[in-house]
């Protein structure tokens, strides 16, 4: 059994989606890969609005590791590194020779987006 947040990641659906289109809170396998084989409409629909970006992407600390699937956000920045939100900024790479660091909180549940930039 998965679960549909699951399902939803495989999909590559948001949650949200999933729950008001009856997807239940556990599925088997089976059913998953039926879905995929053969979506409904509303999955089809989703599929052919979709603007290329990913609905869920793999969040990362440089300093310990720590991972989340998330939903991307529109305002979070290109950033050249995540760290969780209690690292200190002495525990990331230093910034390339010439590049401004500047701190984005907020990201993901716990991350910390570090930009590199040109002043």
């Amino acid at each position: 059994m998965i679960t549909r947040r699951d399902a939803a990641l495989q999909l590559d659906i948001p949650l949200e989606m999933a729950k008001r289109h009856g997807i239940p809170a556990r599925l088997t396998v089976d059913e998953l890969v039926e879905l995929e084989k053969s979506p409904p409409a509303w999955l089809v629909q989703s599929r052919a609005n979709r603007t290329g970006k990913p609905v869920w992407v793999d969040l990362a600390c440089v300093v310990c590791g720590f991972h989340e699937a998330a939903r991307p956000k529109k305002w979070w920045p290109d950033y050249t590194w995540l760290s969780c939100d209690d690292h200190g900024v002495d525990e990331l790479p230093e910034p390339q020779p010439g590049l401004a660091r500047r701190e984005v909180a907020g990201v993901g549940s716990r991350f910390v987006a570090i930009v590199d930039e040109r002043p």
